[in-house]
């Protein structure tokens, strides 16, 4: 029987998926992080069936979202969008650390995934951490540079005077290049990667991952190893036929 357990990892809040049978054993760890205005139960479709094939499945909530939730305007919670990308990224080196202590992690196999927001963690991870074995990015941008150009752009053409200096944003711009992995192929190191993304996204380009898996296929020798999955009239949405090819796909290379 699939458990779903509520806890917590060096506090950080978490929905822990997996055979309870097994829930105390070392098991290949897959971490999955939500999306911005989300929560970590929005994932727990891809959650289960993962821990139908033997994965144990780590939901946590991002900050300022879910159990950690603040009273925030939309407007409010937009301008922590990085803010949130980096403790997302911090934390996720928290959780494995944890994991390591309770020897909960077979064998080094873990992997992370997420969507939109936390797709585009996910990106940037790879460009932090080595001991990430696979990756699967649904609809996020491994471009965080442009991507935070365009969120700009956008709210300057809606009419909104943005709170930033233009050094504030520069210094943004020369931070982000430092986690985005367009600008940092080399930190693939030919690791399993999957992306799957809509081609109709109004919120994040499609271009943006499409064009970066059609530059990084050359750094890999087995091309097998990265995989693209276009949905064609998708949104930003993230269908049951890509969770479902998540899901194979994970189970192949993790």
């Amino acid at each position: 029987m699939i458990g779903v357990y509520r806890n917590t990892l060096k506090d950080i809040p978490v929905l822990t998926v997996v055979d309870s049978s097994k829930e105390n054993e070392a098991l290949p760890v897959f971490i999955y992080f939500h999306g911005f205005t989300s929560a970590k139960e929005h994932n727990l479709p891809q959650a289960y069936l993962l821990a139908q094939k033997g994965y144990r499945v780590i939901l946590p909530d991002s900050a300022y979202h879910g159990e950690r939730e603040e009273d925030l305007s939309k407007e409010e919670l937009s301008l922590k969008f990085w803010e949130i990308v980096y403790q997302n990224l911090k934390e996720l080196q928290d959780m494995k650390d944890e994991l390591d202590r309770m020897e909960l992690l077979e064998n080094r196999r873990i992997g992370i995934g997420g969507t939109s927001m936390g797709g585009i963690t996910t990106s940037a991870a790879l460009t932090m951490y080595p001991w990430i074995q696979a990756a699967a990015v649904m609809m996020g941008s491994p471009k965080p540079v442009e991507f935070a150009q365009k969120l700009i752009e956008d709210v300057k053409n809606n009419g909104y005077e943005l709170p930033l200096t233009q050094e504030e944003l520069d210094e943004l711009y020369h931070s982000l290049a430092g986690i985005d992995l367009s600008l940092q192929k080399d930190k693939l190191y030919s690791r399993p990667l999957f992306f799957w993304h809509g081609d109709a996204d109004p919120v994040v380009p499609f271009e943006h991952s499409y064009d970066f898996y059609n530059d990084a296929i050359s750094q890999y020798k087995n091309p097998e190893n990265i995989r693209f999955l276009r949905e064609v009239g998708r949104d930003h949405k993230v269908s049951r036929f890509a969770i479902l090819e998540l899901v194979n796909w994970l189970e192949l290379v993790l």
